[in-house]
């Protein structure tokens, strides 16, 4: 199986993230506050059932964030089982969630779902990763082959080696062994 290389700009790596493209692409003007609102308002009702099944609290808030409706779980003590390992859970559940609101409205979401500052937190290690892969990247001048990596965390790294110079990234794989392979520009 040849393995392919393409440059990483969005998140959007996974079939169902290259779905909503196309979709945002057809909707004329891009989604407006409203629809991400309704979505939000959707996408907690939806996790306030399930908190409710599952006799967990946590406090869930709704924003809308760079045009997507952002979803975040806080406040209980068992909202770190709803993350699992490396976010295992949390992404399913952020599928789940956006399968519901997809239900409800017939568009697809591209709501981002955080559970206990999870992703949050990931993110800015993610950051700093991608940032001193960066430099070690420049002062060797080899590349760097990251583990592999969902699309979320990816597109974090890619911004972080951006923001670099003298340094380029791309993603080489597929999923689920997709990763961020560093190299000098």
């Amino acid at each position: 199986m040849a393995e392919t290389i393409d440059t990483i700009d969005a998140e959007e790596n996974s079939a169902a993230e290259a779905t909503d493209a196309a979709e945002e692409t057809g909707r004329k003007g891009g989604v407006d506050d409203d629809v991400l609102v309704k979505e939000g308002d959707i996408a907690g009702d939806y996790l306030e059932r399930l908190l409710d099944l599952l006799d967990y609290d946590g406090d869930i808030d709704l924003d809308v964030e760079a045009g997507r409706a952002i979803i975040s779980i806080d406040g209980g003590e068992d909202l770190e089982k709803l993350v699992g390992p490396r976010g295992t859970v949390l992404e399913a559940l952020q599928e789940l969630t956006r399968l519901a609101v997809q239900q409800e409205t017939g568009s697809r979401s591209r709501l981002m779902l955080d559970v206990a500052g999870w992703r949050a937190d990931r993110r800015e290690e993610l950051r700093e990763l991608g940032r001193s892969t960066a430099e070690t990247v420049v002062s060797s001048g080899e590349r760097v082959r990251l583990q592999p990596m969902s699309p979320f965390e990816r597109k974090v790294v890619h911004d972080a080696v951006a923001a670099v110079d003298g340094v380029q990234s791309e993603s080489e794989g597929e999923d689920p062994k997709r990763r961020v392979v560093i190299f000098p520009a």
